[in-house]
C-alpha cells in the first residue's frame, strides 16, 4: 500500500446535497440525521420533472463527494470505472464501500479489464462479502486470462481486445450519481505525488440518474462481464475465511490509522453549518439528455464501427452556429473529422480546443497521433491550445497545492468536455480520438443551460490563458518537452496505429 497520501475527508465541501438542501442555519440538522431520500424528496417536489446538475471542478471535493454519499447510502451503491488502482484512493475506497456493505447497502462494481490493478486475493474477498458482488467486463487482457490465451485473442479478434469500457459512474440509492472523466486512483483526485490530472466530474439527481442506472444495468446483465468469482476460481478455492475476515481488517485497519487524515479534517466537521447555506442555489435543473453506448458496442469487426454516443454527440456538434469548445486530453481527429470542423469553421463557428502538450501528456502514443494531424488542424482554422505541465491554474485547482509546491508534479489535463455556442454544455467519458468514437464505450450528459454553459466555458477559455497552456499556433510547445518524449512520439508517428489510438 502507498503512504504517499494523507487523505483530507473535509465533509464541508462533500456536502453538495446537505447545503443545496438547506436554505438556513435555523433549519439545519446534524449530517447524520439526515438522508439522501429526505434531501432529493424535498428537491424533486421544487424542481418537479428535472434533473439537477452541479459540476465537481477540483480532485478533492469529487472524491470527498463520493465519500459522503457513500457513507449516506442505504440501499444501494453501483459503480463502473475503466480504472481502479490499489494506490490510497483505490484502497480507502474499496474499505468505504465495504463498510457501506456490512451496515446492510448492496455494493455492486463493474471494472473493466484493461487496466485494473488489483490482486486476485483481494477482490476474490471482496465478492465474498453476502452484500458485495464485483464483475470485469470484457476479461480477455488480465483477470483470469493466462498468456497464451491473450496471444490467441490478440491474433484472432484485435478489435474486442481493444473494444474497453470506458464508462465511470457511481450511483447511489438510485437517487444520486456522478460521471465525468475521473477514475479511480490517486491522480484523479490531486493525491499523486507526481503527476496530477485536471480533470471534470458532474453530480446529478432526478430522472437522468433512472436512465444511467438503466445503462448500469445493461452492462450488469451483459455476457461481457463476468463475475470475479467465475474467472478467478483457484483464488476462490484457496481464499479461507479466516484469510477474507483478515483483508477485511487489514482494510479498516489502514483507513482507521490516523497518519492519513489532517487533523484539520476533524475541525472543520464543527464548522458544517457555517457554509451551508453558501451553496443554497448551486443545482442546475433541466431536462438532461443522456448519452451512453451499450456494452459491447457496436460488435462488428471493423475498427471504424462508430457508436451511439458518437452520433449523439455528431448531432451536436454539426448544430453549432457560433462557437465550439472542447477540453480532451488526447486529440486524434477520427476519419473525416478534421474536414467536418473545417466545414464548421467556414461557416463562421470558432472552434477552439485545450488539449495536452507533449511536456504535460500521460500517453505518447496517442500525442503522436495528434502530432501527425497538427498542422492539418491548425490549417483548418481550428484554434488549439496545449496545457502546460505547469499551469497557474493548479494553484485554484488543488486545494493542497502548498503542500505539493515543493515536489512540483506535472499537472495534466483529462477532462472530457464539450461547450457549444455557449448555451449546451457535455460532460462526460468522451475522448476527441478514435478509440472513443469507435471502440470504447463512452458515457455523459448533454445540459441545455446558458448559465452553467457559460461556467463551465469560462473555466476551459481559462486554462487556455498563456499562464497555463501554449497556442499551437505560435508558441512551438514541442521544444518545453524532454528529449526522450520527442524522441518516443517521433517513433511512434511511423507506427500504424491510428485506429486505436
Amino acid at each position: 500500500m502507498k503512504k504517499k497520501f494523507r487523505i483530507q475527508i473535509l465533509l464541508v465541501t462533500s456536502l453538495f446535497f446537505l447545503i443545496l438542501s438547506c436554505p438556513s442555519l435555523s433549519e439545519t440538522k446534524a449530517p447524520d440525521s439526515i438522508s439522501l431520500e429526505e434531501i432529493t424528496t424535498r428537491l424533486f417536489k421544487e424542481n418537479p420533472g428535472k434533473s439537477g446538475a452541479f459540476v465537481l471542478e477540483k480532485g478533492e471535493d469529487a472524491l470527498l463527494t463520493r465519500g459522503w454519499l457513500t457513507d449516506h447510502s442505504v440501499r444501494s451503491i453501483d459503480v463502473q470505472y475503466f480504472i481502479w488502482s490499489t494506490d490510497n484512493i483505490g484502497i480507502l475506497a474499496a474499505e468505504s464501500l465495504l463498510r457501506a456493505a456490512e451496515r446492510g447497502t448492496r455494493v455492486r462494481v463493474i471494472v473493466d479489464d484493461f487496466l485494473i490493478d488489483a490482486p486476485d486475493e483481494s477482490m476474490v474477498a471482496l465478492a465474498a462479502h453476502p452484500n458485495v458482488e464485483v464483475r470485469i467486463y470484457n476479461p480477455n487482457v488480465k483477470v483470469g486470462v493466462t498468456v497464451p490465451e491473450k496471444a490467441v485473442g490478440f491474433i484472432s479478434n484485435f478489435r474486442s481486445l481493444n473494444q474497453r469500457m470506458h464508462d465511470k459512474t457511481f450511483i447511489v440509492d438510485g437517487l444520486v450519481a456522478i460521471t465525468g472523466g475521473r477514475n479511480m486512483a490517486d491522480e484523479y483526485f490531486d493525491y499523486d505525488h507526481e503527476y496530477n490530472f485536471r480533470d471534470r466530474d458532474i453530480l446529478l439527481l432526478g430522472p437522468v440518474v433512472e436512465e444511467m442506472h438503466h445503462s448500469f444495468e445493461l452492462f450488469w446483465q451483459s455476457s461481457l462481464t463476468i463475475p470475479v468469482e467465475e474467472l478467478l476460481k483457484r483464488a476462490k478455492k484457496r481464499l479461507k475465511e479466516e484469510r477474507i475476515a483478515e483483508i477485511y481488517k487489514e482494510l479498516h485497519a489502514y483507513a482507521d490509522d490516523p497518519e492519513n487524515f489532517a487533523p484539520e479534517v476533524r475541525e472543520s466537521l464543527n464548522r458544517i453549518s457555517d457554509v451551508i447555506p453558501l451553496y443554497a442555489d448551486q443545482l442546475t435543473w433541466e431536462d438532461i439528455v443522456f448519452v451512453s453506448d451499450v456494452p459491447g458496442k457496436n460488435p462488428t469487426r471493423s475498427l471504424w464501427a462508430g457508436g451511439r454516443s458518437t452520433d449523439m454527440l455528431v448531432d451536436a456538434v454539426k448544430k453549432a452556429r457560433k462557437s465550439i469548445t472542447i477540453q480532451s486530453p488526447y486529440l486524434v481527429f477520427p476519419k473525416d473529422g478534421i474536414d467536418f470542423f473545417e466545414k464548421l469553421v467556414k461557416k463562421g463557428v470558432e472552434v477552439r480546443i485545450n488539449t495536452n502538450s507533449l511536456a504535460a501528456t500521460d500517453n505518447l502514443l496517442a500525442f503522436s497521433g495528434y502530432s501527425k494531424q497538427r498542422r492539418k488542424i491548425l490549417n483548418a482554422g481550428v484554434k488549439v491550445f496545449e496545457f502546460r505541465p505547469d499551469p497557474a491554474i493548479q494553484k485554484d485547482l488543488i486545494n493542497r497545492y502548498a503542500e505539493l509546491e515543493k515536489l512540483v508534479p506535472t499537472f495534466a489535463i483529462h477532462a472530457k468536455t464539450l461547450v457549444i455556442d455557449g448555451e449546451l454544455v457535455f460532460i462526460g467519458t468522451f475522448n476527441l480520438d478514435p478509440r472513443s468514437a469507435n471502440l470504447n464505450t463512452e458515457i455523459g450528459v448533454l445540459i441545455r443551460n446558458r448559465e452553467l454553459a457559460q461556467q463551465v466555458e469560462g473555466n476551459i477559455l481559462r486554462d487556455m490563458l498563456p499562464e497555463n497552456s501554449w497556442n499551437a499556433a505560435t508558441d512551438k510547445p514541442d521544444r518545453h518537452a524532454p528529449f526522450w518524449k520527442q524522441l518516443k512520439v517521433g517513433l511512434f508517428k511511423i507506427m500504424p496505429v491510428k485506429a486505436i489510438l
